[in-house]
């Protein structure tokens, strides 16, 4: 479990990619290496990946980890370059303060920025979700203005949703810009997603009870009252 709360900045040193997958070593990371055992969880641009080796010493410390095919396929690591800055946030500690929300660092999908605006020293930025697929449904109904998303990691409040066009909107103040990643993305550059997941659950529960899980649950509850409408009006046009 994870906070969305940024950690610090690495930086990718070397991508080596293969039929099976992608082997990222990040660099510059020695702050959040000082604990670190083999095994350990690191979210990486807020996707959970496993430590497989790391050094506190080498190019200001590094680490090592491996994404599958499905990784690269959820998230925007296959995108990023040498060079390139991640966000990365350790797992939570349970004696900790909580200041973010409750991350999971599993990548729903990826959404691309399509706007920036500069407000006083705060940026706007606006980003727009893919068509939704049979395996991969819409996220639209887990965002609400002033809501939570995790952007790359970072937990952030929603500021607009348009729900018709999947577009939404968050701002970033002058101290977010400066520590996390995203601010330095062009437009047009892809993030990853992960929606609230206490929103997740409510949902399913939700669905689960009105129709026995399924969506068509709710559609029938609708119906049944509408049902129910019409014959107290038919019932009391024929008692007139």
């Amino acid at each position: 479990m994870f906070t969305g709360l940024i950690e610090h900045l690495g930086t990718i040193s070397s991508i080596q990619r293969d039929a099976g997958g992608c082997t990222l070593i990040i660099s510059d990371s020695a702050p959040i290496l000082a604990d670190c055992h083999i095994g350990d969880s690191i979210a990486v641009n807020g996707a959970c990946l496993t430590v497989t080796e790391f050094d506190k010493v080498p190019l200001g410390g590094y680490f090592r980890v491996w994404l599958a095919n499905e990784t690269l396929d959820r998230t925007d690591l296959g995108d990023r370059k040498t060079g390139e800055q991640v966000n990365l946030e350790r797992a939570m500690l349970a004696h900790v303060r909580f200041g973010g929300h409750f991350v999971q660092a599993h990548v729903d999908t990826t959404a691309t920025i399509i706007r920036r605006e500069h407000d006083g020293d705060s940026l706007r930025l606006w980003f727009q979700l893919p068509e939704p697929t049979a395996d991969r449904p819409s996220l639209m109904p887990y965002l609400i203005p002033k809501g939570y998303i995790a952007i790359d990691g970072a937990s952030l409040t929603l500021t607009e949703v348009n729900d018709s066009q999947r577009i939404f909107g968050v701002m970033l103040v002058q101290h977010t810009q400066e520590k996390i990643a995203l601010a330095r993305k062009a437009d047009g550059a892809r993030v990853n997603i992960e929606v609230d997941m206490v929103g997740k659950y409510v949902r399913k529960s939700v669905i689960a009870a009105l129709g026995g899980g399924s969506e068509d649950g709710m559609r029938r509850l609708v119906e049944k009252a509408v049902e129910n409408v019409v014959a107290e009006q038919t019932k009391s046009t024929s008692v007139v």
